[in-house]
């Protein structure tokens, strides 16, 4: 989410300095680079900012049962993540921790906590169409991504940005490709495509009902939808939302993951 890609900017880059308006040209494709990452930031802290806490309900609808969990969860920067059930009363207390590279789960009916594998991340946690990647988002698109603007305009009567997002040949996520659309005005997403390596869809993510959370318009529901599966999903749903908020690095720590 290239050496090609940089041998021709190297080749183009000697063509440009040729040229009285190479300055200009190389200007306009920095620019547009920042632009995408700027903008890619701003969808990746859509719902953690500086710190966060958040409260949420997540519904899984699949062939064989349909579930609601409440969630409580904080985040800290980009390397802190707690996400804790709240119910129903036979998880409660389940939690899982980020701190750091080490990622890890307790489950309070054994009293035991896992160390997660990366292995692990892309698997389902609890049940739903979410991976335990989604829940901690350890990789975010700004960083592992090269994004290029494939359409800008209106669509649907809404003013759109598309973005296709290659990832880096050392980025530590499992897609061969992204698609991602957000809103011109407030950079809102609307819709992500995943694809696998072979350039497959694998799943689909909506965002919808905008509403003020945290002071200002977010998306308070978002539904995954596995591509071979499509009667099935898992929607998250924001009732409460807190940003910049104060909390220490303790907060994050195995100890405080096994707090009742």
């Amino acid at each position: 989410m290239r050496t090609t890609i940089i041998s021709l900017m190297i080749f183009s880059a000697i063509i440009f300095i040729l040229s009285p308006a190479s300055s200009s040209f190389a200007q306009q494709d920095d620019e547009a680079r920042a632009r995408a990452k700027e903008i890619l930031r701003h969808v990746d802290d859509m719902w953690r900012g500086s710190s966060s806490h958040t409260i949420l309900t997540m519904q899984v609808k699949t062939a064989h049962y349909t579930r609601n969990i409440k969630l409580e969860g904080w985040s800290k920067g980009k390397e802190k993540t707690l996400v804790r059930i709240l119910s129903p009363l036979k998880e409660k207390g389940t939690a899982t921790l980020k701190s750091g590279n080490s990622i890890y789960s307790y489950l309070p009916r054994t009293d035991r906590t896992i160390r997660l594998t990366s292995g692990m991340m892309m698997g389902s946690w609890m049940g739903s169409h979410f991976t335990n990647d989604d829940l901690v988002k350890e990789s975010r698109m700004e960083e592992d991504y090269d994004p290029a603007v494939t359409f800008e305009g209106k669509r649907d009567s809404r003013d759109i940005i598309d973005f296709t997002l290659i990832p880096k040949p050392d980025a530590a996520v499992v897609w061969g490709k992204v698609v991602l659309t957000v809103l011109a005005e407030g950079f809102l997403p609307v819709i992500e495509y995943y694809y696998d390596e072979d350039m497959n869809i694998t799943r689909t993510i909506t965002f919808s009902k905008i509403e003020q959370l945290a002071d200002r318009p977010r998306p308070t529901v978002m539904r995954v939808v596995p591509a071979d599966k499509p009667d099935e999903y898992t929607e998250l749903i924001y009732e409460k939302l807190e940003l910049d908020i104060k909390l220490n690095d303790a907060f994050f720590s195995l100890a405080h993951l096994k707090r009742k």
